[in-house]
């Protein structure tokens, strides 16, 4: 196949797709450029279905080559390695954005690889992948029910930006990339500062517009490349139809009761005996023929079931109504020698998230393609395998729990005070103790919990929520649901989250499974998430509405010098020795900025106070009049030498002791002597007095 490119413009920006000239053995491959980054996106099918496959197998991994910006990757291997955090949220918002849209009963396995071969550090290259990824899809023989594109959007200074600068999304009120086909949405995930639901409707609206030209791009690349798609068979039915009826008919009655519980075990139980006893009216056991088929029928059967009663009958699993919100409870101060905690429940899921306090040693340095600042506020999301009731091995985090805890991060970070207002390095664990639905949004809640009973001067609290939808396509009836749990999230139409505080929006995230959602329907959800945000706000500010005025006593205590950068030299000495001496004898921790921030960090305010004395000393001097605790380092007839602070020596002459004896009877080497300055002469050589 001759090289075929077509290109558009999108923001400021070409936006270029060429297929023909790279990786021709993929089922489908696209390199996407616009300016001067290129990311080459590829698609391949197996050809055979594995054994026993009852799912869509189907793997995304975006990967950034440090040589795509002229750079060398850190580390003693001086090679890419394990997925950073940034390609695997890259990678998740390609999957979602393309995994609703392959037909229900196709199997093959489908692999997804985006590669990063040019990078400006200047733009960003993930909203590039979900380009590519549906490029390379729709131009292959791999079914694909329809095209999809990608676009981030900024808000900056009430002006919408398209495919912003990476500076520019730094300084904006509001970052989302979105997808989505000709028919609505498929996927959002963003972050903002306090913005109204108004700016985030407009900004959807506005990446609507664009999506919709990519799509255009794509369409016109597939009219080119003329690609021969998969016919997908239908599934064979070895049942049959009168005893598909007979099963449905026996069975409705039993799935539906056994579907009215709130308590998810039990419910996951009374499912399990309504197919037992099904297969044992029938007497069809899993050595039969038709085992597979019937339990395809029950699990078909029961989904129609639960979506019905919410839809036509106004009934959710657990008998609340769409925008009722589930039992809170909150506790603070759980344990007693972390820095923080806060154990937030809502229904049966529950979140404990303790906060830890460090020094600006415990940032964490990232090595990436685009340049990027030390991380001084991290929050991470454990989802254990009990939290579910299940046994499974967790020996790494996974990419849902990455994806959890940055969103989670990105609602909270927004409220974070400014490293000048708290100069400490923050990190949140949230443990998911127990999971029944919307657990990243109960991080939410529980992190901003223990923020502000640790003493962490955090402006307000957030709410997270997560919000539900099931729509009947043929009758255009639909159910918006609030705080929805597990069994509602499985057999609904779009998964929804919120979070904010009273003022605005700071973070957004949205699945769809269908092809698209209507921006109507996605107004109303929203204004219902945003009721229900507040409820969830009183009961969080019921318990704590402002943080404690002092930290936690198992907080490290931080002080901040500024000195001079030309002073930076002198406080650190040669090879280290003045500030290791000072650390010593304060017992403190002392980090110097390049900007000439010292920061002290230590276990009592005494010992701070103490090692900031003597670095002020150090950089500006010692003053006539000054009284300080030295140490005797030298005895002579004449007197007693001391040192004032690392690297400055007094002398107290025995004219100056209290006591009229000899310098030997009253002082050993090593011993303390409160002193006062008496005299510095023109050598800068110092004169002491006994105080």
């Amino acid at each position: 196949m001759d090289t075929i490119s077509v290109t558009t413009r999108i923001g400021e920006k070409d936006l270029t797709l060429e297929t023909g000239r790279l990786a021709k053995q993929a089922d489908g491959a696209v390199l996407v450029n616009e300016g001067s980054n290129a990311v080459l996106v590829t698609a391949c099918m197996s050809e055979e279905i594995a054994e026993d496959v009852d799912f869509f197998p189907l793997t995304v991994q975006y990967q950034e080559k440090f040589y795509a910006a002229g750079k060398i990757p850190g580390g003693f291997i001086k090679r890419e390695g394990k997925p950073s955090e940034k390609e695997i949220l890259v990678s998740r918002l390609i999957d979602r954005s393309i995994r609703p849209l392959f037909p229900d009963n196709f199997f093959n396995e489908v692999q997804i690889i985006a590669t990063t071969f040019s990078a400006d550090q200047v733009y960003s290259t993930d909203v590039l992948g979900i380009i590519g990824a549906s490029a390379a899809l729709a131009i292959s023989k791999i079914p694909f029910l329809e095209i999809v594109g990608g676009v981030r959007v900024a808000y900056k200074n009430g002006e919408f930006l398209i495919n912003p600068a990476i500076a520019d999304v730094e300084e904006s009120q509001l970052d989302i990339v979105v997808a989505g086909t000709r028919r609505g949405i498929t996927m959002v995930e963003g972050g903002a500062k306090e913005i109204s639901p108004e700016i985030l409707l407009k900004a959807l609206e506005i990446a609507e517009e664009n999506i919709n030209k990519i799509i255009d791009l794509i369409e016109e690349l597939v009219d080119k490349v003329k690609p021969e798609k998969l016919e997908i068979p239908p599934l064979e039915s070895n049942l049959d139809e009168s005893l598909k009826k007979e099963i449905i008919d026996f069975a409705t009655p039993l799935i539906r009761e056994a579907n009215i519980n709130p308590d998810k075990k039990q419910r996951k139980i009374n499912i399990e005996k309504a197919f037992e006893t099904t297969f044992q009216n029938f007497g069809i056991t899993e050595a039969s023929e038709s085992y597979k088929e019937v339990k395809k029928l029950l699990e078909d059967l029961e989904y129609n079931i639960v979506r019905n009663m919410i839809l036509f009958d106004g009934k959710r699993p657990d008998g609340r109504s769409y925008d009722e919100i589930r039992p809170i409870s909150i506790e603070l101060d759980l344990f007693d020698n972390v820095h923080g905690s806060a154990l937030f429940t809502r229904g049966q899921t529950q979140s404990l998230a303790i906060v830890t306090l460090g020094t600006s040693s415990d940032v964490q340095y990232v090595d990436s393609i685009e340049e990027t600042e030390p991380k001084r506020f991290m929050l991470h999301y454990n989802f254990p395998p009990f939290s579910t009731g299940e046994v499974k091995k967790s020996l790494v985090t996974s990419r849902r729990e990455i994806g959890h805890g940055h969103l989670a991060q990105r609602a909270i970070e927004a409220l974070l005070p400014s490293e000048e207002e708290f100069p400490y390095t923050i990190r949140i664990v949230s443990e998911v103790l127990e999971s029944n639905g919307s657990s990243s949004m109960a991080t939410v809640c529980s992190s901003s919990l223990s923020l502000m009973c640790t003493g962490v001067p955090f402006k307000k609290h957030v709410a997270g929520i997560a919000m539900g939808l099931v729509w009947d396509k043929e009758s255009g009836k639909y159910a918006i649901l609030s705080d929805i749990q597990g069994v509602e999230d499985h057999y609904g139409d779009m998964d929804f989250k919120v979070a904010g505080t009273r003022d605005g929006i700071t973070a957004f995230q949205m699945d769809v499974k269908t092809a698209g959602l209507p921006k109507e329907i996605l107004k109303e959800a929203l204004e219902q998430a945003w009721k229900g945000k507040e409820y969830i706000l009183d009961k969080m500010e019921a318990v704590i509405n402002s943080p404690r005025k002092s930290l936690s006593r198992n907080a490290p205590k931080i002080s901040v010098v500024n000195i001079p950068v030309s002073e930076i030299g002198n406080v650190i000495g040669p090879s280290g020795r003045v500030i290791k001496k000072i650390m010593a004898e304060t017992d403190v921790t002392i980090a110097i900025e390049d900007d000439g921030r010292v920061m002290i960090s230590g276990k009592d305010y005494e010992n701070l106070e103490k090692a900031s004395k003597i670095i002020n000393h150090i950089v500006n001097g010692l003053k006539i009049g000054d009284r300080i605790k030295g140490r005797v380092t030298r005895i002579e007839d004449y007197g007693v030498f001391v040192e004032l602070v690392p690297g400055q020596i007094g002398l107290l002459h025995r004219s100056n002791f209290k006591l009229r004896k000899h310098p030997k009877e009253l002082f050993k080497v090593g011993s303390t002597v409160e002193v006062k300055v008496a005299d510095i002469d023109e050598k800068k050589r110092i004169s002491l007095v006994e105080v």
